[in-house]
């Protein structure tokens, strides 16, 4: 594949799943200036991957792939270089939109979200996009049947925070 091929591939890319990747972007990286450089990150490894692309799988689960196993890879990165590691509290106010229209319950989830660990957030994203139990345990490399009980897991404690909020609003 030369170059030119493997732009016109990025290029191509990158204008029909925008969203993904930002889902992905905004799911790690609670800053805007956090956001650009796994964005980055993830376009980088993008790029770097297309020539391994064999068309084994859909374009949005090698997509996904790529930019989740690069967002877990950045934020490994990002914890080991950190000196003084913010406790969630205080940077939780980053993780609230700066748009016109703002849907506090999407609010809500991401942050949500964002409390669960790496794996948990991964299935999370891939489950809202309607990912099958075995794409995900193929991209995340975990069995089917782990797939099943971490998503149910998940599923029940959002149900109890989101219970839980419920019965604390006015």
């Amino acid at each position: 594949m030369d170059e030119h091929e493997q732009t016109q591939i990025f290029d191509d890319w990158l204008e029909r799943h925008p969203g993904l990747l930002f889902k992905v972007v905004r799911a790690y990286a609670f800053n805007p200036h956090d956001q650009e450089d796994l964005f980055q990150e993830i376009a980088r490894q993008v790029w770097n991957s297309i020539p391994n692309f064999r068309s084994d799988s859909a374009e949005t689960t090698w997509l996904y792939r790529v930019a989740l196993n690069s967002a877990i890879a950045w934020t490994r990165k990002e914890i080991r270089h950190r000196t003084g590691r913010q406790q969630f509290d205080e940077i939780a106010h980053t993780l609230t939109q700066t748009e016109m229209f703002r849907d506090e319950r999407l609010t809500w989830l991401y942050e949500q979200i964002a409390q669960l660990d790496e794996i948990d957030r991964s299935l999370t994203l891939l489950m809202l996009d309607g990912f099958s139990y075995k794409d995900m345990a193929a991209m995340l490399g975990i069995t089917e049947s782990n797939v099943g009980v971490k998503i149910n897991r998940i599923k029940k404690h959002l149900t109890n925070q989101l219970n839980e909020r419920q019965r604390n609003e006015p």
